[in-house]
């Protein structure tokens, strides 16, 4: 019988609901063998995490999920088996929240034009860690407070690209990314590649730099993408000679396509990204 292996989790330290120690009862509970917690620009709960997944017997990796800019769109890159004590990795995610921080309360003004006033306020109060304030919770606060019918409508109607609170954000390069991770001791990864709305030249370009800056892999069976995206980037993964990762992107139960470690397989024939350390 094959591991169950989940790569890719979100706790309360940033956008997910659960905290750390919890994602892993989760994990444990689902049959999850082998589980990497990957807050977005955050490592503060990979103690909490690793403390949870000792004393239920799950293997762990720590991860994160750093946000990107490339080709003017936000591309997401999980690095894994990272040290988080690593001192330019720290820094970097530092100046990373610091753009999220500023941006919430722009977030809020558009938000009040729009007539929705108090939409800090209701944000904060579902953040654990007021420098990882996202659009995530912006939504649960117009979902709670009725002004949306589903976390999708609030970011359809307001915080999706181009709505009217919609608020761009110049994160870090792929290349300090990918040599921060790299400079922790980790692999980097290319998460849910099948999200990103670029052109496939686009979308070459991004593999074609990430595989020349020694990137290692592509998320190919992820929570966000659909059967036939799993063969279209397996076959990319081999084409490019990317190792490949299986990772659910839980971040709340009931949320999202697929529940923490109940995704399929990786296709046969790929290279699993795990395959040094399991």
């Amino acid at each position: 019988m094959s591991l169950n292996i989940d790569l890719h989790s979100h706790s309360r330290q940033s956008d997910g609901v659960l905290s750390p120690a919890d994602v892993a009862a989760r994990a444990h509970a689902n049959g999850v063998d082998w589980w990497a917690l990957s807050d977005h620009d955050e490592t503060s709960g990979l103690n909490e995490a690793a403390q949870a997944a000792h004393d239920l017997g799950l293997g762990f990796i720590p991860g994160v999920e750093i946000s990107v800019t490339f080709c003017g769109k936000t591309v997401h890159i999980v690095g894994l088996h990272i040290d988080p004590a690593d001192a330019a990795l720290a820094a970097g995610l530092a100046e990373i929240r610091r753009g999220r921080f500023d941006r919430a309360g722009v977030v809020a003004e558009r938000l009040a034009q729009c007539g929705i006033d108090g939409a800090y306020e209701g944000a904060m109060s579902h953040v654990d860690n007021p420098d990882l304030i996202s659009r995530v919770h912006f939504a649960r606060d117009l979902l709670e407070r009725g002004h949306v019918k589903s976390l999708q409508q609030a970011f359809d109607r307001y915080l999706g690209e181009g709505k009217r609170a919609f608020v761009p954000v110049q994160w870090a390069s792929l290349e300090q990314a990918v040599g921060w991770i790299h400079g922790a001791g980790g692999k980097a990864v290319i998460a849910h590649p099948g999200r990103y709305k670029y052109t496939p030249q686009q979308r070459d370009a991004l593999f074609q730099v990430f595989k020349d800056l020694n990137g290692e892999g592509i998320e190919v069976v992820t929570g966000s993408h659909t059967p036939a995206q799993y063969e279209q980037y397996a076959r990319l993964a081999l084409q490019y000679g990317f190792q490949a990762s299986r990772g659910s992107d839980f971040h709340a139960p009931g949320v999202g396509r697929v529940d923490l470690g109940r995704m399929p397989d990786l296709p046969d024939g790929l290279v699993p990204v795990w395959r040094d350390w399991i």
